[in-house]
């Protein structure tokens, strides 16, 4: 499906999944890698409604029954001439169905067989079910995320399954092809969530040895603890994001808000952060959001409008970027990183799964009489 970008000509085989591993081969089919999603064989009989999921675009995709030996064979003959494989299955579940990494690796010795689970390939969890919420619970990214006095707010799942998990995952498999340019060799990777979210924290392990960072959430200054880094609601009930950090764009937040002739306390004073929260407050309160975007055009105080999802590619920046396109009637976030030699394509939207099928094992040289076997079988449908 993909053909442009600068990893063009790399071949990805994707066992089916949801949400971080999607998430890492998007990026990597966005990039132009050529991303073949297995996709489970269709027992219920059910016509599918057209895929919508932007996590699945710029992929082609091929059902296989991989708890049928035959299916796993053809898989196998799939991995031969691929430099990548993804699965996201519990610790050992690939090696109990017959392609875990040691016999893929035997087949072809420079594959890269990247794993994606939530707790990773070993440790006392890594058997254990879980979701983003809990993996970053454990990895102590989670507690620091609230208002202070009040209980952790869950970010999405964008910390776990995506900044953790798949973006973890897309960074490790780019590592490994790299290196196999230097040595001829593949190897595994094991992305866990609970890593990559630890791995997020980095910054605040930094402040806390520091003595900038206090245990308490929303007692900090990027907790929401401090007043000249929160959101505002506005007079029409929307709301400002301020993010005054330096004193010369905290100074230019006052003199937009007309505050900096009323005898605020000091901005790093903690002591008078509830003051100055409540000045901050009433005043953002007084005009509507649109009228705040229009005094703080052109300015460096760090104050911007929180602009919803539904609206986010409608924003004058994101539109003159291109920051969001669409593929297949579906609005959504258009492939970044951008590159100037090798720019990555519009993507593709998502197709049905097994949509590629039979072309995919004629490429293998499976003849037509066996593509009917396996068919009658359900090994591939």
């Amino acid at each position: 499906m993909a053909g442009m970008g600068p990893l063009e000509g790399v071949k990805v085989i994707e066992i089916a999944s949801l949400a971080p591993a999607p998430f890492g081969c998007m990026v990597l089919a966005d990039l132009g890698a050529d991303v073949l999603r297995v996709d489970r064989p269709d027992r219920t009989g059910r016509q599918a409604l057209p895929p919508t999921d932007p996590l699945c675009r710029n992929r082609r995709s091929i059902r296989l029954d991989l708890k049928d030996p035959a299916g796993v064979g053809i898989l196998l003959r799939l991995a031969e001439s691929a430099d990548v494989l993804v699965e996201a299955f519990r610790p050992g579940v690939a090696e109990r169905l017959g392609f875990g990494p040691d016999v893929c690796l035997e087949r072809s010795p420079r594959l890269v067989y990247a794993r994606m689970t939530g707790w990773g390939q070993d440790g006392p969890l890594a058997g254990a079910a879980g979701h983003d919420i809990d993996y970053i619970a454990v990895a102590g990214t989670l507690e620091p995320i609230g208002r202070q006095g009040e209980r952790p707010v869950p970010p999405l799942n964008l910390v776990g399954d995506f900044g953790g998990g798949g973006m973890l995952l897309a960074v490790g498999i780019l590592a490994a092809l790299l290196e196999r340019e230097r040595s001829g060799r593949g190897q595994v990777v094991d992305a866990a969530m609970v890593d990559g979210a630890a791995l997020l924290t980095s910054f605040l392990y930094g402040l806390r040895a520091a003595g900038a960072w206090q245990n308490e959430r929303g007692t900090n200054v990027l907790d929401g603890g401090a007043p000249f880094y929160d959101t505002y609601a506005t007079a029409d009930g929307r709301y400002m994001a301020v993010g005054a950090l330096e004193p010369k764009f905290y100074d230019e937040l006052l003199t937009r808000l007309e505050l900096d002739g009323a005898g605020l306390p000091a901005q790093y004073d903690k002591s008078g952060w509830p003051v100055l929260r409540q000045r901050l407050a009433a005043t953002f309160a007084s005009r509507t959001q649109a009228e705040w975007d229009e005094i703080f055009a052109g300015s460096d105080a760090c104050v911007a409008p929180v602009v919803s999802p539904r609206d986010a590619p409608s924003h004058p920046h994101n539109a003159a970027r291109g920051t969001f396109t669409e593929a297949g009637g579906v609005v959504q976030p258009a492939p970044a990183p951008r590159f100037s030699r090798t720019p990555a394509g519009p993507p593709s939207p998502p197709v049905r799964p097994g949509t590629h099928t039979r072309e995919v094992l004629a490429t293998l040289g499976v003849p037509d009489s066996e593509i009917t076997a396996l068919r009658d079988r359900g090994a591939a449908s």
